[in-house]
This record gives C-alpha cells, sequence and structure tokens, in this order.
C-alpha cells in the first residue's frame, strides 16, 4: 500500500475523531462550539478566533471575548446553531450551559455515532477496493507476479484490519462517554 492510501486511512480516522468531538455527550467540551461562526467585522470567523472558550463546570462552557462589544454577536450564533443549550451573558462573557441528557437522546446520539463510524468504515472499504484493484492491473501488466500479489494483497488486508479495529474503539470509547 502506497503512502497516499495510508495517508487517506489515517485521514478518515482523523475526519471520525472531528465528527465524534462535534457530538455532545454529557460533558461540556469546547469542540462542541468549534462550528460555530459568530459575524465580525463583514465576516464569519470562529467563535475560538473571537474569543477563549474554556469549562467552567462539568455541564458548562465559559467563552470570554476579547473585545466586549461581540458578546451579542456570539450569543447570537450560538443560539441560531441550535445545539439545545441555554446562554447566559455577563460583564466578563458568555454561559453556555449544557442541560442533562435525556435517555431518549443519549440513544439518537449513539445511533449517530454509529452512523458515523459506519461512514468511516465505507471510506476505508473504498480505499482498500482501490488498492486490490491496483494489485489486480500490476499482476495482469507484468509488474508483479501473482504471489506478490497475494502477499501485497494479505499486507492491505492487515492494514485495513487495524484501521476498522481503531475506527471500532473510537466508537466505543465514544459510546461510553454517551452512555455515562
Amino acid at each position: 500500500m502506497d503512502e497516499g492510501k495510508n495517508k487517506k486511512i489515517h485521514d478518515v480516522k482523523d475526519w471520525l475523531v472531528k465528527e465524534y468531538a462535534g457530538i455532545r455527550t454529557g460533558q461540556a467540551a469546547p469542540a462542541l462550539l468549534d462550528s460555530i461562526k459568530v459575524e465580525q467585522y463583514g465576516a464569519k470567523v470562529p467563535v475560538n478566533q473571537v474569543g477563549s472558550v474554556g469549562v467552567e463546570d462539568a455541564r458548562t462552557l465559559r467563552v470570554s471575548t476579547w473585545d466586549a462589544g461581540v458578546i451579542p454577536a456570539v450569543e447570537k450564533a450560538i443560539r441560531e446553531a441550535d445545539l439545545g443549550v441555554s446562554v447566559s451573558t455577563d460583564s466578563a462573557g458568555l454561559r453556555v450551559i449544557f442541560p442533562e441528557l435525556t435517555s431518549e437522546r443519549r440513544v439518537q446520539l449513539v445511533k449517530l455515532a454509529k452512523q458515523k463510524l459506519e461512514e468511516a468504515r465505507v471510506s476505508i472499504r473504498s480505499i482498500r477496493d482501490d488498492c486490490m484493484k491496483e494489485l489486480d492491473n500490476k499482476q495482469k501488466s507484468g509488474d508483479i507476479s501473482e504471489d506478490e500479489k497475494f502477499t501485497e494483497k494479505e499486507k492491505v488486508q492487515k492494514i485495513v484490519d487495524s484501521a476498522n479495529k481503531e475506527l471500532e474503539d473510537l466508537f466505543s470509547k465514544k459510546e461510553s462517554e454517551i452512555s455515562v
């Protein structure tokens, strides 16, 4: 398997990690606000570029803006993101309060995490299929022998199995975070 394919597999893992960071668990995490864009000086910028986002307690994030004038825009952006959170402002910035997850919501989040896992698996399968086709074509054109093709296919499958195991571990970890 060439470096390009290894990078693609690594990119799939990175994608899944980012997707899972955006799935809310019982804990407040600054990554949950990463996708929110704030209108500032005529441009949309991420929340973490207008202030710092920190954890105040298990269910509360504190957004401390660098410019007090941008607080209303941050509050509006968070409310419009429809994350199911409440927002309160004070002189130091904003508090983003996450409600307790209901059991129904936890089930929905686990389903969403499973769906993201399946999307990642499909991507890995696609990469594997590309590698297998390349190996078949190399063997047909005489670049490698049939034995070499089978050896390479086994190597590719081991890499794919390892990647799928890592994806499964990421899912298990996220599932346990959601279920707490």
